[in-house]
């Protein structure tokens, strides 16, 4: 093995991994030195968090292979990954909030004294290890009364208690505010001065050049370089990240936006925290696109508008006058509609079949005699959802679950269209949809727009935006960074927005 190869505490080689239908990494190279602070970047769904879960063995990768101080090593699960000090502090945190803290350091591996749990050790190793990262968190303290940040900072601890050579950071600051920040970033230096290896994801250009001693940027599933983060600009960061062609092709525009038809002023929404003072506005048959990186909080906003989420203060007005919707129910009633973001999850039910799944959102309107549903509307729409979203399916009895994704999400937009709503709102409308159906759900939103409709639409890919929207609202940490014109921006100038807050 050559020097070069000795100093690197880990290697991943030519890493690829295939899903359905989806080449998520394509001969992905990975090496970092010990006590390094290693930048992995790119646009949401480059690969880089399925290259770490790869990494965790939480998948199993389809070639390549791994080196671990030199050492080839396959993990089949997290626990051998633990074990071999490599820890992984998810973006989502997964704790048991209603047991402590130092339970929830120890889970699964608790110090014993004969048969019992010995509380009194793992109260004072979890003391040991808040001391030595300058945490203020009681032991005992139930998860559940943390903030975020300090769950956050539980996790971190827990990945340190395994004492590991290297620690897996993925949007560790998603949450947090500019001080605890700071204290992460002073824990990482500590981690570094005893030689541990810190991965970190991040969209956030300033804390990577700040925090970073190397910068690997991943694109579309591909490894495309890594460099000092010293020699590196966030302008040089934003190229590498968005400089690939746009190679899908959109439909013609043919829609006209018009007069103002929804305006929504100061919206906040602080819980959690969510997000603070949007501003915008919406035309008559335009396509509003809103584009942001992870922790935007984009879905949130748009929750918010439809009355999922509660809004502590702002204003929507639709048509001039305001309206108010503390619930789905109440939103539909005034016109709004929402296609989710989590289709299996939060869109469809799977087994049951295309028609009630088309009638679902709109059910009053097919009562007869105040109990029963009336068998001829209740065809009659299904077979028009059917018709006008060119479904392909052989019965309308058909369980939507056995649809193509894209059959699927066009049942989805159908239901909606049949209560005849005058804002549709759109979150990742052709996430987990192949290029031909993407085309025809991009020809549909355009129709819609041309029809009128006031369209809202989240996506996470730059040149969806850009192919299919009017205007662009950038979201960047729970505030609107700005609104673009699609026709004169660019995807470097969406990414500097994206990453302002």
């Amino acid at each position: 093995m050559s020097e070069a190869n000795k100093a690197n505490i880990l290697e991943m080689l030519n890493i690829t991994k295939r899903f359905p239908g989806v080449l998520a990494l394509n001969n992905v190279s990975l090496k970092l030195k010990p006590g390094s602070v290693h930048a992995l970047m790119g646009e949401n769904g480059a690969g880089k968090s399925t290259l770490m879960k790869c990494l965790f063995g939480i998948y199993s990768m389809d070639e390549g292979k791994i080196l671990l101080d030199g050492k080839e090593v396959v993990f089949t699960n997290s626990k051998q990954a633990l074990e071999n000090g490599v820890s992984m502090v998810h973006q989502e945190l997964n704790q048991v909030r209603q047991q402590s803290v130092m339970d929830n350091i120890w889970l699964g591996r608790y110090p014993r004294k004969g048969f019992f749990i010995d509380e009194k050790k793992m109260y004072e190793e979890t003391k040991k290890i808040f001391k030595s990262l300058d945490i203020n968190i009681d032991p005992r303290s139930k998860v559940a009364t943390l903030s975020v940040s300090e769950m956050q900072m539980v996790e971190i601890a827990k990945a340190v208690s395994y004492n590991s050579k290297i620690i897996v950071m993925d949007e560790p600051t998603s949450s947090l505010t500019e001080n605890e920040v700071n204290h992460l970033f002073r824990i990482i230096r500590k981690l570094q001065s005893e030689n541990v290896a810190i991965i970190y994801i991040s969209h956030k250009m300033e804390e990577i050049l700040k925090i970073s001693d190397e910068v690997t940027i991943m694109r579309d599933g591909q490894y495309i370089a890594t460099k000092s983060a010293k020699e590196m600009t966030t302008d040089e960061i934003i190229k590498l990240m968005v400089g690939r062609d746009l190679s899908q092709r959109f439909p013609e525009k043919l829609n006209q936006p018009g007069n103002v038809i929804l305006k929504v002023s100061n919206l906040t929404a602080e819980t959690q925290p969510s997000f603070i003072d949007v501003n915008f506005e919406l035309r008559k048959g335009e396509i509003l696109g809103i584009a942001g990186l992870v922790g935007s909080k984009r879905t949130e906003m748009v929750e918010a508008l439809f009355g999922i989420r509660a809004i502590n203060s702002g204003k929507i007005e639709l048509h001039g006058k305001e309206v108010k919707n503390p619930s789905p129910q109440h939103a539909i009633k005034n016109g709004f509609a929402l296609v989710t973001e989590e289709r299996r999850s939060t869109g469809i039910f799977p087994q049951l079949s295309i028609s009630f799944n088309s009638i679902i959102s709109n059910l009053s309107q097919y009562k007869t005699g105040g109990v029963f549903l009336s068998d001829a509307k209740v065809y009659s729409d299904t077979q028009w959802v059917i018709d006008s979203m060119k479904v392909k399916t052989p019965t309308q009895k058909t369980p939507i679950g056995s649809l193509s994704g894209g059959n699927q999400q066009k049942v989805i937009i159908g239901r909606w269209l049949l209560t005849k709503p005058e804002i549709l709102l759109l979150d990742e409308p052709t996430r987990g949809i192949d290029v031909g159906a993407k085309f025809e759900i991009y020809q549909l939103i355009n129709q819609l727009a041309s029809e009128g409709k006031g369209i809202i639409m989240i996506s996470s890919e730059m040149p969806e935006l850009l192919g299919v929207t009017d205007r662009i609202l950038v979201m960047s940490n729970g505030k609107a960074a700005g609104i673009v014109d699609t026709k004169t921006t660019s995807q470097e100038e969406i990414m500097r927005l994206a990453a302002l807050y």
